[in-house]
């Protein structure tokens, strides 16, 4: 029995030792599989200390290979792996990104050390029994969205949660670059956004309501270079990246470096500073031209920094935009005459149909979060639905593209469990099992609507978490839970087998461990995940299905 994570379609028997890579072991791709025998030499090669020369293919084909190959009439993402007796490995995909995923199930079955960095004595790795697995995932977007606006994550730990995401077979990084707290990406038109957008004078320590503060400056941004590489060290993993600019709402960043932006005849705009705690902020951006040639030429940078191959998708947001100020200013009030809008959500609706019909006409797609529903949603819009379902099942029933992270089921900054040592407590307990038994497609939709949903994402937004080891805490082990309800086609969630997939986390931990991800035991934090006294805010009793 393979303890493969996440679960294949067809997970084959395993027999007698197959396969076990030697220095004599080469590799023999097919054509459009250059870029996983490229990762396949550097993350194997290193691990086990070899050399995975070029095989020679064709008729001349050797024993004791890897090789690569794709055969369209597999699904796209799909993949078969066969373990030979004597012979090797053969991986056919249904394309390169079906290889690829192939490649990470090989890892797997190679045990932890392929998931090291350099040798570590392998005297104890076992061969790869004689197996054949069929494979292919249940969904087209299985994604995590990181929040790099909150609290800055360096462009090299960017890069290590791709190939986190990469080794649990998750397809879509969600880059959440801006908010009230942060501006992180370089506009060169708008030189402002980082050099007074991206950094603030302190920091809310814990939940907003807490009394302790983080008195120390945080910022940073990525340049347009560590923004190219990141997409393309994506590309090369088959990972889409969708960036986020989040507007009309939490936009403080953006107002504070451009103040005009902001609603100017309701509050002195020039007087506000990047925001230096959490929650839902008043200030937003104002419905006029200014601020809408502004952002045409802040995605019109976005736009070629993301290129349509790696980013068909642009997320805007769209999410807890307060209408108080539109409400007072007669600017806003002005704009809502002039187009005959019935109130500020129809206001709201005209900001996002106008990005929408942008980004149409440049070959791109508009997603956002469920509120962009409000006040009539754009024609080609995808919705995030992250309030609950409700969102997703209006989107997906009127015949628009949806993809299902609802927070009471898949928000992984919330606490993993109900003990007092959990770090700084935020919202419901979501244990493993939980988050094992969420099911992306809610009872009741027809099948057309159900059509509609492109799949599931978790989302990880980081108040909370301050560093690197925060962010690993709160994401692992949750996330290869995830992995495998986005991946395998489980049971209904009361018949998935939880043991199973606890017995399969055993191995599992070890592959965790020999990439350094400080994921939180089964048996509780350990002393220094603690945060004892800083406040929180947990909700108790089980979350409601909305």
């Amino acid at each position: 029995m393979h303890d493969l994570i996440p679960a294949p379609l067809r997970p084959g028997d395993g027999g007698r030792c197959g396969f076990l890579p030697d220095a004599a072991t080469t590799i023999t791709p097919g054509p459009g599989t250059e870029g996983t025998e490229r990762w396949l030499r550097t993350t194997l090669g290193a691990a086990f200390g070899l050399p995975f020369a070029p095989g020679p293919g064709g008729a001349e084909a050797a024993a004791n290979t890897i090789e690569l190959r794709i055969d369209p009439a597999l699904e796209p993402e799909g993949y078969q792996l066969g373990v030979v007796p004597t012979w090797g490995v053969r991986i056919t995909g249904g394309s390169a990104a079906g290889v690829f995923w192939g490649a990470q199930t090989l890892r797997q079955l190679l045990g932890p050390q392929a998931f090291r960095r350099a040798p570590a004595g392998n005297a104890g790795t076992p061969g790869i029994p004689a197996t054949e697995i069929e494979d292919a995932p249940r969904f087209g977007w299985r994604g995590m969205m990181l929040d790099v606006a909150r609290h800055f994550m360096p462009k090299d730990d960017v890069l290590r949660m791709l190939d986190l995401l990469a080794a649990h077979k998750l397809n879509i990084f969600h880059f959440h670059l801006t908010d009230d707290q942060g501006w992180r990406v370089e506009i060169k038109r708008h030189p402002r956004l980082t050099e007074v957008g991206a950094w603030r004078a302190r920091t809310k320590f814990g939940h907003r309501d807490s009394e302790l503060w983080d008195e120390t400056p945080h910022g940073g941004y990525y340049t347009q270079d560590d923004i190219r590489e990141i997409v393309a060290y994506a590309a090369e993993r088959h990972i889409r990246v969708v960036p986020e600019i989040d507007i009309p709402g939490h936009s403080q960043a953006a107002i504070s470096a451009y103040p005009e932006l902001g609603n100017t005849d309701v509050i002195d705009t020039s007087a506000l500073t990047v925001w230096d705690t959490w929650g839902v902020n008043p200030n937003v951006l104002a419905p006029t031209d200014t601020t809408l040639r502004f952002f045409e030429g802040v995605f019109e940078e976005l736009l070629d920094l993301f290129p349509a191959g790696t980013s068909p998708f642009i997320h805007i947001g769209g999410d807890e935009c307060p209408k108080d100020q539109w409400k007072q200013s007669p600017t806003a009030q002005a704009r809502m005459t002039e187009l005959g809008l019935a109130d500020e959500d129809e206001l709201q609706s005209w900001f996002i149909r106008h990005f929408d019909r942008w980004f149409t006409d440049r070959g791109r797609r508009l997603i956002g979060w469920d509120e962009i529903l409000e006040g009539g949603l754009a024609e080609g819009a995808a919705v995030t639905s992250w309030r609950g379902y409700a969102g997703g099942i209006a989107a997906a029933e009127a015949g628009h593209d949806v993809v299902m992270c609802p927070l009471q089921q898949v928000y992984l900054d919330y606490r993993q469990d109900g003990g007092p040592d959990e770090p700084m407590p935020i919202g419901y307990v979501r244990t493993l099992e939980d988050v094992y038994r969420f099911e992306p497609v809610p009872p009741g939709l027809s099948d057309e609507a159900a059509g509609h949903v492109m799949g599931t994402q978790a989302n990880v937004w980081t108040e909370v978490m301050q560093n690197r080891a925060r962010v690993d805490y709160q994401v692992f082990p949750r996330l290869a839970a995830f992995a495998e309800v986005a991946w395998s086609r489980l049971p209904a969630s009361g018949e998935r087998d939880f043991a199973d997939f606890e017995r399969r986390m055993e191995t599992h931990y070890a592959r965790l461990d020999a990439l350094g991800v400080d994921y939180r035991p089964p048996t509780g934090p350990r002393p220094w995940q603690r945060r004892p006294g800083v406040l929180g805010r947990p909700i108790e009793g089980p979350p409601p299905t909305v």
